[in-house]
């Protein structure tokens, strides 16, 4: 299992120090999320953030992005060193086009799915996809509970993944915690977002390894 801490749940007066400990505690990725007001009810960082980060840790950044028109930050996304961007079936009209967007610039490309966004929505651009987001809360705000029909959506994604012959890997993100991580992981997941869970315990490195199931 890999685990991408979210920085949302961080302190953001001391981000450097927080992407260190991350790094130090055996995260995976460092997980991103970008949000425009619009899309979701908050407002968070943009690209100069983003940007301002990659020199604080070696950590691939996984890039969330929770906006509209979400094309328009993928130049500053390729210059701050993105791994992973992923956007939502909602944002854009054509995704097979923001797809290759994203892949054109060396960029792992993923779809985020709202927890009532249907499995049906990507599945003719699924083998195009190296990741798919399965968000297991409502996106916008961080410290929310887990919803557990998204188990049944995630085990569903699995065996479409293997029906399909693909191999491209499944997020979660969404009030992962030690307890559901199990749960997660038998229904098909490879890799969780984690933000109080890890940024609200005192030992991050510990709650990194409590994850890792």
């Amino acid at each position: 299992m890999k685990i991408a801490p979210s920085i949302l749940a961080s302190d953001f007066s001391r981000l450097a120090d927080e992407l260190k400990d991350i790094e130090k505690g055996g995260a995976d990725y460092v997980h991103l999320d970008v949000m425009d007001g619009r899309f979701v009810p908050n407002l968070t960082f943009g690209v100069p953030v983003i940007q301002s980060l990659r020199p604080c840790t070696k950590l691939p950044f996984d890039v969330h992005l929770m906006t509209y028109h979400p094309e328009a930050y993928l130049e500053g996304l390729e210059a701050a060193g993105a791994h992973m961007v992923s956007f939502h079936v909602e944002a854009v009209p054509h995704l097979d086009r923001m797809i290759h967007n994203i892949k054109d610039r060396g960029i792992k490309a993923g779809i985020a799915l709202n927890p009532g966004t249907p499995l049906a929505s990507i599945e003719q651009v699924l083998s195009l996809l190296d990741f798919v987001l399965i968000m297991s809360v409502n996106p916008g705000f961080g410290g929310q509970k887990f919803i557990p029909y998204t188990l049944d959506k995630i085990a569903a994604l699995s065996a479409m993944i293997k029906e399909k012959g693909l191999s491209l890997s499944i997020e979660v993100d969404g009030g992962v915690n030690r307890d559901n991580a199990p749960l997660l992981k038998k229904a098909g997941a490879q890799i969780l977002v984690a933000g109080s869970s890890v940024f609200g315990k005192e030992d991050r490195a510990q709650a990194i390894r409590d994850l890792k199931v």
